[in-house]
């Protein structure tokens, strides 16, 4: 596994959600925007996701780097940060269509670890990742609302397999 900062994303070319969600931080930043990501936690069995946010005209938006065409962006048309996190609730499931999100952190903003060096960092950023993950993180779900989910059905299921690239990195 890898943290890249930004640098080292576009250097190498690659990135998992976290890397993608720091490097279009680092792009809004540069377009006026705070540098701000969200942290998306998921079941025990599920992966995180971290998404980059961004405020426009009092609504909330996000760019993510994710191989699911779901993922990837939300216009900045949600009240909050809580609404524009449900907007992928549905779309957050594991291969037998059970949903796996259960919470989210309020926004990051990256620039308090500018001192770190976190957009040219030739080493991993791990320190960032451990702190996104220990920050407060707001629970989503009740147990009574978790024992009541609907499973994805099939076509659903289908739909969430449709990725940009395979395992083998093939389009």
């Amino acid at each position: 596994d890898t943290f890249m900062s930004p640098r080292k994303v576009l250097k190498t070319r690659k990135a998992h959600c976290i890397e993608g969600a720091f490097l279009a931080a680092l792009c809004l930043r540069l377009q006026g925007f705070k540098p701000l990501v969200v942290d998306m936690k998921g079941t025990k069995d599920d992966w995180d996701h971290v998404i980059a946010v961004f405020k426009k005209q009092g609504k909330w938006g996000c760019i993510s780097k994710s191989n699911h065409a779901a993922h990837r962006y939300r216009e900045p048309v949600y009240r909050d940060i809580r609404e524009l996190v449900m907007s992928i609730f549905h779309e957050y499931t594991e291969k037998k269509g059970r949903k796996t999100l259960r919470s989210f952190s309020l926004p990051v903003d990256l620039s308090r670890f500018d001192n770190k060096a976190w957009i040219i960092d030739e080493q991993d950023l791990w320190h960032i990742h451990d702190y996104l993950d220990k920050v407060k993180h707001i629970k989503i779900l009740n147990r009574k609302q978790i024992s009541e989910l609907r499973k994805a059905d099939k076509i659903e299921i289908k739909a969430g397999d449709l990725v940009e690239r395979n395992r083998q990195g093939v389009r």
